[in-house]
Parts: C-alpha cells; structure tokens; sequence
C-alpha cells in the first residue's frame, strides 16, 4: 500500500506541487533517521544509542557463543565407561555443531537487515533456548549416541549469532569508530568460548563430573535475560538495508575465495582448536589428564588470551600492513604447530601446552589482521578505479557493498576451518591413538597460507597488490 502524501498546494507562478511522501511510522523500536556521519547528530544523540545497542549486543553474542561451543566442556562429563562413547565418537560430538554454526551465519548475516537488528538479536537469543532445553532433558547415563549427535548439533545455532550481530553494529556506528566498536564486539563475544570453560571447570571442582546439567543451569537463565535485555533496550535501524546483488557479485570477485581461506587459517583454527583441545589433552597426556577436573583446569587458557589478544592483530595490521601481519603470523603458527608436534612426540606436557595456547594466541591476532585486510583490499581497488577516471562516490560505495558482502561469506567458510580441525584430530586419534598426523597436516596447512598471502599481496608486482 502506498504511502499518504500531503495535499497538494499551488505556487503563483507554477503547476500544483505535491510534497513528497511521509516516511511512514513503524512500530517495534524501529529508527528511521540514524546519520552517525554528522558530527551534532552522532553526539547529541546516536552515540548514546550506538553505545547501548552495543552493550546487549556484545551480550547476546558472548552467550551465543558460549552455547556454540558448550560441547567441548559436556563431553568433559561423558566418561566413556559410563557413556560408551570413544574418543572419535567425541569429536565427532563438537564436530557437528561447529559445522551447522559455519552454515548459519551467512543467512544470519543478511537477517538483520531483512527482520531490524533488535528483533533478531531476540529472535537468535531465544533460538539458544531450543538446545539448551534439549541437552539438559537427555543428558543422562543411557541415552543413545545417535540422540546426542543430533542434540549436539542444535548448538550451531549459537555461531550465526557472531554475523549478525557484526553486521548490526557496523549499521550504528560512523567510519571512524568502526574498528573499535566492531573490535569489541567480536572480542567480546569470542570471551564467551573460555567464559563457559570456567564455568565448567567450577562445577567440576564443586558438584563433580556427574552433573552436567548445572553448566545448563547457568546459561539458560543468561539466554532469557539476553533475548529480554534486547528486546527492551535495543533498536531496529530503518536505513539498514541488504545491498541485492552483492553476495553475488562478491562470489564472482577472486579476494572473496582467497580471504576466505586464511580466515580458515585464523579463525578457523580458534574455533577448532577451543572446541578440540580438552579432549587433546585427555587423550595425548592421558596420566596427566585421567580426570575432567585436569582437562577443565587448563582448557580455558588459550581461548581466553586468543579472544583477548584479536584487537591487537586488527592495530598491528593498520600500522604495518594486513598482508604483512598475516603472512609472517602464518609463520607463526606453523612454527607453534612444529613445537606442539615435537612435543607430542617427546611427550613433553609443559612444552606441549605452551605451543597449543601459542596457536590460540597467534590464531587471535590472524583474525584481527585477516579481517582488516578486507576494507583495505576494496579501498585499494577504489583509489585505482578513481586514478583510472572513475567516479569517486561510486568507487566508495562499491568499496562498502563489497566489502560486508565478503566479511558474511568469509566469517562463513572461516567457521568451517573448525569443522576441518576436528575431523583432523578425531581421523589421526582413530587411526593410530595420537595427535601427529593432524599436527603435521596444520603445519602444511599453515605454510600453504603463507605462500598464498605472500603471492597474491606482497610479492613485488603482486597480482592485486599490496594490502
């Protein structure tokens, strides 16, 4: 239906004028007017809005992601003479959500726009509700293996919640204040990986192994308090819009596929390895780790200081380069990836430890530098476009549409690099009872990366240039 117009009026010298269209009202928090790009607006009023629309933002993510990876502390409670369930079977258990969490977040990405940030920030925070429900009624001795696959699997619903909710503050926040504010949001929400962690590892030192579902005791009250907390304090953005034809267009453009595999690389490997290392650990260093108290107490470690230290790879990046930070970062890892190999094969716990949580850290700062390497790929090609004689307004807005399409279907295919490291790890434990293989198989992994970065961005007369 057609929106009112005003009455016509008439001018002495002219035909009648009709006024433009009334914006028309719309309920349910929705904002029509949001310009943080004016000074007087941004500071007389969007950035006490922006500011909290952030904070229960970072909330509902942070829950979100603790309910995505809350399997990699459950089966820290499923001993295999009271659950029959192997090593493999285990990983197949944190397997299955990373995947449908990868899946999820591209139409998660696009959802804010479609449904306003408010209304679906309550509708994914309420979604928590359906496996945390579920794993507290059948998590008991007993219950079929085939029955905690597909429960398991309903947790993926807590990773789309990092895309879209990405994709709703960069809507409220100016140019200037994207990095910080975005910055902060993924940090936050990466915390809720070690946050569940902990909590485990305390109901495992006060109740014991044999109630798990206090660990579900303490989110599900969170879940309804982040799904309320949005819907009372938060705002739909009117101006938020889906661009029709970018994801298209991004998935005809080469950066798309090649950014998305490093953040396979760096993303890919945080989330893997949070999801896979208290069973490593269980599994390698068996006499170390007999129980799930062992595990618990030195799992949290290395998510906590990846998600602590992501902004730091985002600030070297802007000084140094994202190409550059990227590339010797893979260096990095595939060093760190050498000395957890040789230490497996030592079978040396301390050594082992410090190169596992030296990934974690090294996959943090790589998904800081990844994901500034985008804007800066698509701001390279518009001062190039603009050198050429192209125009400067629509080299920009180009350099905008392209470049959130890409961070949708990056942080998408990234997610799935988790999916990799925990197949990895349950084929090398099925195969021969150890780690190596998958170690080995990181190594080349990371090195290949390396070669990809340094060939498309910084070799001198790179295919697309330095970044």
């Amino acid at each position: 239906m057609a929106a009112p117009t005003r009455p016509a009026r008439t001018t002495p010298t002219g035909p009648p004028v009709v006024a433009p269209p009334e914006t028309p009202s719309r309920s349910g928090h929705w904002i029509e007017d949001w310009r943080p790009e004016d000074p007087q607006f941004w500071e007389a009023e969007g950035q006490r809005v922006a500011r909290r629309n952030l904070f229960f933002s970072i909330f509902s993510e942070h829950i979100g992601f603790s309910v995505w990876s809350m399997w990699s502390v459950l089966v820290l409670f499923l001993p295999e003479p009271v659950f029959g369930i192997d090593p493999a079977g285990k990983f197949l258990l944190t397997t299955l959500p990373t995947a449908l969490g990868a899946f999820v977040r591209l139409p998660y990405t696009f959802a804010v726009a479609r449904f306003g940030g408010r209304n679906w920030t309550v509708i994914s925070a309420a979604l928590l509700l359906i496996p945390g429900i579920a794993t507290a009624i059948v998590l008991e001795p007993g219950v079929s293996f085939p029955t905690l696959l597909v429960v398991s699997s309903l947790a993926g619903v807590g990773g789309g919640n990092f895309a879209s909710s990405m994709a709703n503050i960069n809507a409220f926040y100016p140019d200037r204040l994207k990095g910080w504010a975005l910055g902060l949001n993924a940090g936050g929400g990466n915390l809720g990986v070690p946050v569940i962690q902990l909590v485990g590892l305390l109901v495992l030192a006060t109740a014991g192994a044999q109630h798990p579902r206090l660990v579900l005791a303490v989110y599900l009250p969170l879940i309804v308090v982040a799904a309320v907390g949005a819907a009372l304090r938060m705002d739909n953005l009117a101006t938020a819009r889906n661009q029709p034809g970018a994801l298209r267009e991004a998935t005809r453009e080469s950066h798309t596929w090649i950014m998305s595999f490093l953040y396979i690389g760096s993303f890919g490997s945080f989330i893997g390895f949070s999801f896979a290392f208290g069973q490593v650990l269980q599994n390698q260093f068996t006499d170390s780790f007999a129980t799930p108290l062992a595990a618990a107490s030195v799992t949290w470690i290395g998510p906590l200081l990846g998600s602590l230290i992501r902004p730091l790879g985002g600030t070297l990046a802007d000084r140094f380069g994202g190409a550059r930070i990227t590339c010797w970062n893979f260096v990095a890892m595939a060093v760190a990836a050498a000395v957890v190999w040789t230490a497996s094969r030592l079978e040396s716990l301390p050594l082992f430890v410090v190169g596992f949580v030296l990934l974690f850290v090294l996959s943090g700062v790589g998904n800081g530098s990844t994901y500034k390497m985008i804007p800066a790929i698509f701001r390279s090609q518009a001062q190039r476009s603009v050198a050429a004689g192209g125009d400067t307004h629509a080299a920009d807005r180009r350099a905008l549409r392209m470049s959130g399409a890409l961070i949708g279907i990056a942080g998408a295919i990234g997610a799935f690099g988790g999916v990799l490291v925990n197949l990895a790890f349950r084929e090398s434990f099925l195969t021969t009872g150890r780690g190596d293989s998958a170690y080995l198989v990181f190594i080349a992994f990371y090195l290949v990366c390396v070669t990809v970065t340094w060939v498309v961005y910084l070799r001198p007369r790179a295919l697309h240039g330095s970044v």
